[in-house]
């Protein structure tokens, strides 16, 4: 017999509660389906798990198949441990043989003897499952008869009454952000779980709160860089692209993201710089247009409501603009004697080339300079070849010298182009520390990427949610400035239930999901760059100490290796709780 709560049990059969359990207001209830499972794990044997509903603490690192009755040892309690303005994690596993209707999650405020949290201080949201497949050691076409798929956990739900269907599990994924103000010292909290408004039982959390903090995410010194998809929320709401709907609909999805620390705004120049390469295409912030004289008008109206969006949520330590050499190297402009759109092919080195680019360059380099953007606007190339970039680089010294330069490299030529001001590096082409250094004191930034050819560590779906961390460890350990990551939000077809898109390993394309919706998989990111804002700063605590800054290297040594080692996630949670006795 399997270790169960017999003791957390409840009778199966009952209705949804569409009330409160306290309080007798609204609450707001699951509005989908998930889809079916449609692996073999439905098969799962149910038969030893006693009528009720089951409750058991998990780590935070474990992942449940929707459908597998779970070995869970009962755990009622656990312990939570974090610096003041930290955000911190907890999982607590229900499931169910016979069903339960209406249940309900509640995280009661931390107190200690003299202080109380606020109540909006810790949260509970059911996961939800979505589809996803494996990653196959390839970009492209992934065949579900080859890459079959399976339900994961990942989407974290705003919902807060849910039903629990019958020989199924359900993951309540709890988060505390500690206040910046928080007193130093021990705190408690119960969870209650509820179902039809009954009570069932209470579960025990711990707090501790480190007297140290960290500072705000807006000045996290992590340089994150994901890349936003305007059009995806468009499309997925319904609305036209660029009306004040959209915008108001974009708010909670952006919100979450400058909530993460994020450094960049992701904007188009021209046409779809990435060939459409997910399910949405990239949709134009500029409109071109060639009048009858021969002269080009540019229209930024877009580009400058997008930049002023995003800029008030906190975001923009730089716009990177994609792209001088987008994929295809197609672009299109609006004629004015005909009012139709023209397509055209201008590749670099080519007449055509220069004379779409470089009058475009004097004039949005005007554009920049009065709207007081200049100084943080990037031209940015996505994985291209060294030749074409030294005909982008050359244009760009030569016509427009003012404006930086972006590059995500995946053909290690850094170091042909020493004043990049924001350089990106592919998991395997990695830059020594000592070009990093160099590059940092001259105040450009270095970080790295992963992407669909990339099998550890990344955020697939598929991925074990303790990659997510390990991404900011990797950093640490080779003292990037951050991480890269496309897409934040590039939404395939059916977002909230399958993470697939067919061309790349699911997940690939997003970590976040529709009307600002976290996932594990960004909860788990934000955990990690929370480890290097620590490191970063333990650091410069220990700066003329040897003894402890190379008891910091020491905690660092296991995870400069992109490739997974037997017992890496221990490793990693040993190093993470090492940090807090630093």
């Amino acid at each position: 017999m399997k270790p169960y709560l017999s003791s957390l049990l409840l009778s199966a059969g009952l209705s949804l509660s569409l009330v409160s359990c306290d309080s007798g207001t609204a609450r707001k209830i699951s509005s989908f389906d998930e889809l079916p499972d449609p692996t073999a794990d439905t098969l799962s044997d149910w038969s030893d798990v006693p009528r009720g509903l089951h409750a058991s603490f998990v780590s935070t690192d474990a992942v449940f198949r929707r459908s597998v009755a779970p070995d869970a040892a009962p755990a009622t309690s656990t312990r939570l441990e974090g610096w003041r303005g930290e955000r911190v994690s907890a999982q607590l596993l229900l499931w169910t043989a016979s069903g339960a209707d209406g249940v309900e999650v509640e995280v009661e405020p931390f107190r200690s003897d003299g202080h109380t949290l606020p109540e909006d201080a810790a949260r509970a949201r059911f996961v939800r499952y979505v589809l996803s497949d494996e990653f196959g050691n390839k970009c492209g076409y992934h065949d579900p008869a080859i890459y079959p798929p399976h339900l994961v956990p990942d989407m974290l739900d705003d919902i807060e009454v849910f039903d629990i269907k019958a020989r199924s599990v359900r993951p309540v994924w709890i988060t505390v952000s500690i206040p910046a103000d928080a007193p130093a010292g021990e705190y408690a909290s119960t969870v209650k779980v509820y179902a039809k408004g009954r009570q069932l039982r209470t579960f025990d959390i711990g707090l501790t709160v480190i007297g140290r903090e960290l500072p705000p995410p807006a000045e996290w010194n992590y340089y994150l860089d994901l890349w936003q998809h305007p059009a995806a929320v468009a499309r997925v709401e319904g609305l036209d692209l660029w009306s004040d709907a959209h915008f108001e609909k974009m708010l909670p999805t952006m919100r979450l993201l400058a909530g993460a620390g994020q450094k960049v705004i992701t904007a188009t120049l021209n046409k779809d710089p990435w060939n459409h390469q997910c399910y949405d295409a990239y949709a134009d912030m500029i409109e071109w247009t060639r009048l009858e004289d021969g002269t080009w008008e540019y229209d930024f109206t877009v580009f400058d409501r997008w930049v002023e969006f995003m800029l008030g949520l906190g975001v923009g330590k730089y716009i990177n603009c994609y792209s001088m050499l987008p994929w295809n190297n197609m672009l299109h402009y609006r004629d004015a004697a005909t009012g139709q759109y023209v397509d055209v092919k201008a590749d670099p080195g080519t007449p055509a080339f220069r004379e779409m680019w470089g009058p475009f360059l004097h004039a949005f380099t005007a554009h920049l300079r009065g709207k007081g953007w200049l100084e943080i606007t990037n031209i940015a190339m996505d994985e291209r070849s060294p030749e074409v970039m030294a005909e982008a680089t050359a244009l760009l010294r030569e016509v427009a010298p003012e404006l930086g330069i972006a590059l995500a490299d995946n053909h290690k030529s850094f170091k042909q182009y020493p004043y990049i001001r924001d350089m990106c590096a592919g998991i395997f082409g990695p830059i020594d520390p000592a070009d990093i250094a160099d590059r940092r004191a001259r105040g450009l930034t270095t970080t790295y990427y992963v992407c669909c050819s990339s099998g550890f560590p990344n955020t697939y779906t598929s991925s074990a949610p303790a990659e997510a961390v390990y991404l900011s460890w990797y950093a640490a350990a080779g003292d990037y400035d951050g991480f890269l990551r496309w897409a934040y939000n590039s939404w395939p077809e059916d977002p909230i239930r399958d993470s697939r898109f067919g061309t790349w390993t699911a997940g690939d394309t997003y970590i976040v999901y529709p009307e600002g919706r976290s996932s594990i998989r960004f909860e788990r990111l934000v955990e990690g760059i929370q480890d290097w804002e620590k490191i970063r700063q333990l650091k410069a605590e220990a700066a003329g100490d040897g003894e402890r800054l190379q008891r910091i290297e020491t905690l660092l040594e296991p995870f400069r290796s992109p490739i997974a080692f037997e017992g890496w996630e221990q490793a990693l949670r040993e190093a993470r709780a090492a940090l807090d006795t630093l």
